[in-house]
């Protein structure tokens, strides 16, 4: 089967998630012996750059100039299109959303949607049903022959706000990468050496990393015991360092951390456990990320959190601080707890590779092309 995958997500990102897997998707495709291009002229993305060179049809660029980015994304899609349609694909598997695609007349299209947060965010604010279907997201959903969404949660979402039928949308969880292996552990404790509650990521709106401060505050206990530290995300703001400093939290005990994928290996390793307060994912990297790193994790019953996560995680209700509060404290002060949930959970990773990744898609493609 002949697999092209289109420009768009490696010249709008030089790095994240969803490009990263793209390229993971399609280094496992290669492997099961199927034939895969990925149609990026100009690319600038960096996860596109370590793909092997047989796959690729495109040159790289560290960066685009000033001001440029729009135009080089508008060439890569005149130019892919007349690649695409020279290389005669089976299908086209679309990587982020647009009006207008690069198949061949009659060449079957695929589409990923990973989440439904703008548009559940709209809904809530009771936007028209022509306003939520006026994007080009919703142009490329309607477009498509068949959509992959990352989590059943985040197929339902497409089904119920987009109206699209059932029958056309399939669910592929993603892989976990491998985070690097153990080296100084020493440097995942530059601080104190207490025992510290670890967040990962952006921390605004549904990601709810207020209200679990407020639940950590509230416990006399854990307050006492715990230090917190927020991996990534960019630095606390001045409102978040206000909060801090009203909840009564002890200087530095609250502490923002950056790095590499290195540095939260090390950390997800150290951590006591791992809190996911989250509201809302379309999937929910971090919480599979600490399993397999043997990190308890403590997590939000929403969404599609409790389909990763499974019986591997202690759930509370995230709109709920003291619901928060109990879940951690029934963990981090049972040695039983965080020994069970860490062997649990790195059981539970070791089923999300990229190898069943691929093979899911592969289903999807084979039923589309012989159709």
């Amino acid at each position: 089967m002949r697999i092209a995958f289109d420009y768009q997500a490696f010249c709008r990102q030089s790095a994240g998630g969803i490009s990263r897997y793209f390229c993971r998707l399609a280094d496992q495709l290669h492997a099961c012996q199927e034939s895969v291009g990925v149609f990026a002229p100009l690319y600038r993305n960096q996860y596109l750059a370590q793909v092997s060179g047989a796959l690729v049809h495109g040159t790289y660029l560290k960066s685009y100039p000033p001001r440029t980015a729009e135009a080089l994304v508008a060439f890569n899609r005149w130019m892919s299109r007349r690649q695409v349609r020279n290389w005669q694909p089976d299908l086209v598997h679309e990587t982020y959303f647009s009006t207008k695609s690069v198949a061949p007349v009659g060449c079957p299209v695929v589409l990923t949607v990973f989440d439904m947060i703008p548009e559940l965010e709209d809904a809530a604010r009771d936007c028209a049903a022509d306003e939520l279907r006026s994007t080009a997201k919703f142009a490329a959903v309607a477009r498509a022959d068949r959509i992959v969404c990352i989590s059943e949660r985040t197929r339902q979402d497409l089904i119920q706000l987009f109206g699209t039928p059932p029958d056309k949308v399939s669910v592929a969880y993603l892989g976990c990468d491998s985070l690097p292996g153990a080296g100084d552990e020493a440097e995942s404790r530059p601080w104190s050496g207490r025992p510290f509650l670890l967040y990962v990521g952006l921390r605004a709106g549904y990601k709810n990393f207020e209200t679990m401060l407020r639940a950590i505050a509230s416990s006399s206990r854990l307050a006492g015991d715990f230090d917190v530290v927020g991996f990534g995300g960019g630095a606390f703001s001045a409102s978040e360092l206000s909060l801090i400093h009203q909840l009564g939290f002890r200087e530095g005990q609250v502490r923002q951390q950056a790095g590499d994928d290195q540095a939260l290996a090390h950390l997800y390793r150290a951590a006591t456990a791992f809190i996911y307060p989250s509201t809302y994912e379309g999937f929910g990297l971090p919480p599979l990320e600490a399993m397999t790193q043997g990190c308890p994790v403590i997590c939000s019953d929403r969404s599609s959190i409790p389909e990763v996560v499974a019986d591997a995680g202690e759930y509370f209700d995230p709109d709920q601080p003291e619901s928060i509060a109990r879940a951690v404290e029934a963990v981090v002060y049972s040695q039983a707890k965080i020994s069970s949930l860490a062997d649990a959970g790195r059981r539970r990773a070791a089923l999300f590779t990229w190898e069943r990744c691929a093979q899911r898609h592969l289903d999807v493609y084979r039923s589309l092309v012989s159709a």
